[in-house]
């Protein structure tokens, strides 16, 4: 069994040496700028994990494991694009580096890179790979566009915005997952039972960003701190935070939220008070937790020896306990 970090090493070494052979580079150039910026590279560690469950070779699956990164990268290159972003882990975006034109295009490039990775698996798969590649990515965007049109609505529930994550995060990692319980020929209970635990993962792993965006070190977390704040980011904190302020809290949270012109660093500091003095920060973390544990819950159903399990259940306890 490979550990995480041995498996982070074949992504990176796989990254290094997959440069796009194709003209103009300037086309190219931000694509190959994107994935060697760095990154968790969490979903495709995730997949080469979930494979490893049931098999060794797990070299073998490395391009697929490659296209979800692609793709991930891509979504990351155009919400950087859409929200304004000066950087992304620690380095100017591309729009910053280039020009939005640039963004668009090669984003859009990026993308079709990235299903060519993800087709190069045995010719069996291929057919139930991409439908679930392809239901993913469809899913992604929904909850980009939820995402926006939650951005100029002030009664978004909490319902509605874990269902916005569950689309715009967690589908992808339960997609990595399943991709690789499907590559290793894994049983549909098993791929099934993987793919919720990716789904709860990823719904804690996206209210950790929530967390981070406020409470995060800017130079461990890798991006500005606050811009959920300024961006009015219907959040789950910023929602439970109108649920459970008092008349005056609300009506700061409200002048702050509908504010067109404000000095950026005063907002985060107000809204981030508010947070602190209702209690938002331990209520966020309890939720956190509680998606963990369901996470673990599915992994306990998978049908491989306990022991082909401890990497899997190692990466997600480390993922518990991430500051970026």
């Amino acid at each position: 069994m490979y550990t995480s970090d041995e498996l982070l090493k074949k992504v990176n070494d796989y990254i290094e040496l997959s440069t796009i052979k194709r003209k103009p580079t300037t086309l190219y150039d931000p694509i190959e700028y994107v994935l060697s910026i760095g990154g968790k590279r969490i979903r495709p560690v995730l997949m080469l994990l979930a494979y490893n469950m049931f098999h060794d070779d797990v070299d073998k699956i490395l391009p697929p494991a490659l296209g979800l990164e692609t793709y991930h990268n891509y979504t990351l290159l155009h919400d950087d694009l859409m929200d304004n972003a000066d950087v992304r882990r620690g380095k100017p975006t591309v729009h910053r580096r280039w020009n939005a034109n640039t963004a668009i295009l090669s984003g859009d490039s990026m993308l079709v890179v990235a299903y060519q990775r993800m087709a190069q698996c045995p010719v069996e798969k291929l057919k139930t790979v991409l439908d679930i590649f392809t239901e993913t990515a469809l899913e992604i965007g929904e909850g980009q566009q939820y995402d926006m049109d939650f951005e100029t609505r002030t009664d978004v529930t909490e319902e509605e915005y874990i269902e916005m994550i569950r689309l715009k995060t967690s589908v992808l990692l339960a997609c990595a997952v399943k991709i690789g319980a499907v590559l290793a020929g894994a049983s549909d209970e098993d791929a099934q039972n993987l793919y919720d635990f990716g789904e709860k993962l990823g719904l804690a792993f996206q209210l950790q960003d929530d967390l981070l965006d406020v409470y995060g070190d800017p130079k461990v977390f890798g991006k500005a701190i606050g811009g959920d704040i300024t961006s009015n980011k219907k959040t789950y904190m910023l929602i439970n935070a109108f649920l459970l302020a008092n008349e005056e809290q609300r009506k700061e949270l409200t002048k702050w939220i509908t504010a067109k012109d404000f000095d950026k660093a005063e907002k985060i500091e107000a809204v981030t008070d508010i947070y602190n003095k209702i209690g938002i920060r331990e209520l966020c973390e309890k939720r956190i937790n509680a998606y963990f544990d369901e996470a673990r819950a599915c992994l306990d159903k998978i049908s491989v020896a306990e022991e082909k399990k401890i990497q899997l259940r190692r990466f997600t306890d480390q993922m518990l306990h991430r500051e970026n």
